[in-house]
């Protein structure tokens, strides 16, 4: 009856004495493993080879995450807070660079800002420009000249449509 299970096995190729004899039929054949790659036991599905102790793979505990008996709460926090009756537009006369920045901070809010560059030195009043379209361009806004000194930024929430350049000339009557 041995004999039977022995076949099986092996036919199945589940006995280990077979990994054994492998080994043995290459052990005198050093010269000839140089010219050739070192040939790897094929394994099967159900025989796994034996490690040795320096070989094994460290065994880390992992416990079960405990269930929370809490619904789970969102940790997100939104950027914008949500204008409520509709949208604002602030008017802005910036008279430092550091005006840019509470340009961009009523952006970040959600609401339009018209700026009114009138009065204000050419290099101060591009530094501001500069800052308040990266800023735009940052956050998916839009910003837009009304006139030479008058423009518009807008935040991702509000689109922009037309020239209004084009819209203010030819309703005022100037040309530049």
């Amino acid at each position: 009856m041995s004999k039977f299970i022995d076949k099986f096995l092996d036919s199945m190729k589940l006995n280990d004495e077979d990994d054994y004899d492998y080994e043995d039929d290459y052990m005198y054949d050093e010269e000839e493993d140089d010219d050739y790659e070192e040939e790897q036991p094929k394994k099967s599905f159900f025989h796994r080879e034996k490690r040795t102790a320096e070989e094994e793979p460290e065994m880390v505990d992992r416990k079960p995450a405990a269930a929370k008996s809490k619904p789970r709460t969102s940790n997100v926090v939104p950027m914008r807070a949500a204008t409520r009756g509709g949208m604002e537009v602030c008017m802005v006369k910036p008279s430092s660079l550091g005006d840019a920045r509470e340009i961009c901070d009523t952006l970040l809010s959600g609401r339009a800002v018209v700026i009114n560059m009138e009065g204000i030195p050419t290099e101060t009043a591009q530094k501001i420009i500069d800052f308040t379209s990266g800023a735009c361009y940052s956050m998916n806004g839009n910003m837009q000249k009304i006139s030479n000194y008058i423009f518009i930024a807008t935040p991702q929430t509000v689109e922009l449509s037309g020239d209004f350049e084009d819209l203010m000339g030819s309703s005022s009557g100037l040309s530049d």
